[in-house]
């Protein structure tokens, strides 16, 4: 029978092992700790090392760690809940109330709820602690400016899940919210510059091909509007979110790390 040790080595030593886990055990190195870090797909994305004063509580307030654990709350509770909601509007309505009285663990709805509340108010003090402590400024303006694209796709995770109950609460949010859409500039058929988006005599932007009607599937919050908004919520945003937040870590390795108080 063959040595613990020899079996383990022998997997360890393995080229599917190696193949996954690039580096060994790095020991008290810190040339090895080093390789360990760049050489993980996950680990890379950080700071070999960081700065203890930059990672004070009273200086980071832990508001984008918050924030990303957040976000996979979102996404184990949102992939849950797609089991039991059919975004259809015969169908929807009902499939909320079933979730909230009738599905074990039903509370996994009211956790991604109030979780995407907790995370609108999470990016938001995170934006805040990095503009007050002057983490914006070269070389993170990069940075900075994925992170305001990551807050409006947070607010979009959260106009986009708004409509899904389907109920009349929904139905009229969503309608005052996406009449703003018609006054986007250049895309919106009541925005500035829509006049000027012409082919001869004819508007290239009106309330029948505009930001709005996009968005909708219509003129009017309906079936189609139900759809989008589900593979908006579901698929494209979050996709979009988790590729800029790996951008958003990685470009904090790139820049040395989070910001130290002056």
């Amino acid at each position: 029978m063959a040595d613990k040790g020899s079996w383990k080595d022998g997997i360890t030593n393995s080229q599917v092992w190696k193949s996954v886990f690039r580096h060994g055990d790095p020991g008290k190195d810190r040339r090895n700790q080093a390789l360990v870090v760049l050489s993980n797909v996950f680990l890379h994305l950080h700071p070999v090392q960081a700065r203890k004063s930059g990672l004070r509580m009273s200086f980071t307030w832990c508001m984008g760690g918050i924030t990303f654990f957040l976000f996979l709350v979102e996404t184990l509770t949102g992939i849950l809940l797609m089991f039991y909601y059919r975004p259809v509007a015969e169908y929807a309505y009902n499939d909320i109330v079933a979730l909230r009285e009738h599905v074990p663990l039903g509370i996994m709805r009211e956790i991604h709820r109030w979780g995407a509340h907790a995370m609108v108010v999470t990016v938001w003090l995170h934006m805040f602690r990095v503009f007050m402590t002057g983490s914006y400024k070269p070389p993170r303006e990069f940075n900075w400016n994925v992170g305001v694209i990551l807050l409006l796709l947070t607010l979009l995770l959260s106009f986009t899940g708004y409509l899904l109950p389907w109920d009349q609460l929904a139905i009229w949010a969503i309608t005052v919210g996406s009449n703003m859409a018609r006054a986007t500039p250049f895309l919106g058929h009541e925005g500035p510059g829509a006049a000027l988006l012409k082919l001869g005599d004819i508007k290239l932007i009106h309330a029948g091909a505009d930001v709005r009607f996009a968005l909708l599937g219509g003129r009017f919050v309906a079936a189609p509007a139900l759809m989008r908004f589900y593979v908006l919520h579901c698929i494209a945003i979050p996709l979009a979110a988790a590729v800029l937040m790996a951008v958003h870590f990685w470009r904090i390795r790139r820049d040395g790390g989070i910001s130290g108080p002056m």
